[in-house]
């Protein structure tokens, strides 16, 4: 019997969970170690900022769903992993032995880098449901009085979708309110252009999303580094391509969301030969660390390395759908350790991504995920709004199932049509 343990119960862990059952033999057992027992799908939160989705309608009761899948759920959290010793400490003071680990964490939110940027200062957040409904809230203050706007990335963020889907969706909102006019609008990114996303564009992306900026009177600032954040007010240094102070920005608001730099998790940083400098886990090509080989690692708690140095330092984003080629490969890989073979799997790396708009949005597709590539789109359309839309239903109806990953992949590639567009629209 192997005791196989899975830290973490977002996207990634949830999948795992699920990939890994197959792969068991009779007598091993699957423990997930998770920070609660409610799992909530991350891609609706802008919804929930703008009150399009009450958190209710995205968040999943995992109990059930884990106790019927003969998987033991863990929601005291992690405190520390001691990978020589092959063991999790966990919050309550009591630990959990494996014989093998996939750690799918997801990253700590680095809010405190920065003075006064977080909803604990004077920003929000659309990283969590707890803060996309905080910045509900804002935005109803925000309905109420009108005025200035920002959103963006700061330096060292790796995520930028979510930071432009927002502005769009509340931007779309506010049209939809007849208060457009009244709230003049900046996005702020640490990106060396609109559009770069961490990979260095794809397809035309910069172009795309410069365009819809300018269509919707939306002014930018690139190469952007927060200095700080006070009631009202962001100070902002624009960096030229040599790294110097080209300007200096001190941007009034009544409203900002500024997605965060990430970092590893408490549990894990600082661990030698388990993570980097900054916290995220190592992994070989078939997602194993080099120095603990029965530790595996996916989603965004792994290390990878930047697409290039820019002048404010940017990180590379890990898509759903790379997520879910991170979890096959590694599910499969701890089946074949199991049974005495070694691991032969890896994973693609690609990147697919829906980003909704509100009334629009960009589709792009990336393989690999890191150029150069052999396949480089991206398209703008009404459709994108309305296959995200469906997306959201086909998952969470899949999840609440306790159905088996890859979801991206059957969507995005058997099920993204004409007639599942036209389901989600007309409402049949």
């Amino acid at each position: 019997m192997a005791e196989v343990v899975v830290l973490g119960a977002g996207l990634s862990g949830t999948l795992m969970a699920y990939e890994l059952l197959p792969q068991l033999r009779k007598d091993d057992r699957l423990s997930v170690v998770s920070q609660g027992a409610v799992y909530h799908f991350v891609p609706s939160n802008p919804w929930v900022a703008v009150g399009w989705r009450k958190r209710s309608e995205i968040e999943i009761d995992l109990a059930d769903i884990m106790k019927r899948k003969g998987v033991r759920l863990l929601t005291q959290g992690a405190k520390r992993v001691h990978p020589t010793d092959n063991k999790i400490e966990l919050g309550d003071g009591t630990s959990i032995d494996y014989d093998f680990l996939v750690i799918a964490t997801g990253p700590e939110l680095a809010f405190d880098e920065i003075p006064g940027l977080g909803p604990q200062g004077h920003t929000e957040s659309i990283c969590h449901v707890d803060h996309a409904s905080h910045a509900r809230d804002a935005f109803d203050t925000l309905a109420s009085n009108p005025g200035p706007v920002v959103i963006g990335a700061v330096q060292g963020a790796s995520c930028f979708g979510p930071a432009y889907e927002f502005l769009f969706i509340l931007e779309t909102e506010l049209r939809r309110r007849k208060l457009r006019d009244r709230v003049p609008m900046i996005f702020v990114t640490s990106e060396p252009y609109i559009g770069h996303l961490g990979l260095d564009g794809v397809g035309d992306t910069k172009g795309l999303l410069e365009s819809e900026m300018r269509e919707k009177h939306i002014k930018w600032i690139t190469n952007a580094r927060v200095k700080g954040v006070e009631a009202g007010k962001m100070i902002v240094e624009e960096l030229a391509d040599d790294g110097a102070v080209r300007k200096t920005h001190e941007l009034p608001f009544a409203y900002s969301m500024m997605l965060p730099a990430f970092r590893g998790v408490e549990a894990v940083r600082g661990i030698e030969k388990l993570t980097n400098p900054r916290g995220f886990v190592v992994v070989d090509k078939y997602q194993r660390n080099p120095a603990f080989t029965n530790v595996f690692a996916v989603g965004v708690c792994v290390a990878i390395p930047p697409v290039a140095a820019t002048p404010v330092p940017v990180g590379v984003p890990k898509t759903g759908f790379m997520i879910e080629s991170m979890v096959t490969a590694t599910a499969i890989n701890v089946g074949a350790l199991l049974r005495g073979n070694e691991p032969t799997a890896q994973p693609t790396w690609n990147a697919i991504c829906l980003a909704d708009f509100g009334d629009s949005g960009v589709a792009f597709l990336a393989q690999p995920q890191i150029p150069p590539r052999n396949v480089n789109w991206s398209s703008k359309g009404e459709w994108v709004h309305y296959a995200k839309v469906a997306f959201e239903k086909y998952f969470l109806r899949k999840m609440r199932r306790g159905e088996s990953a890859p979801f991206y992949e059957r969507f995005l590639l058997d099920k993204l049509n004409i007639a599942k567009i036209k389901e989600v629209r007309t409402g049949t």
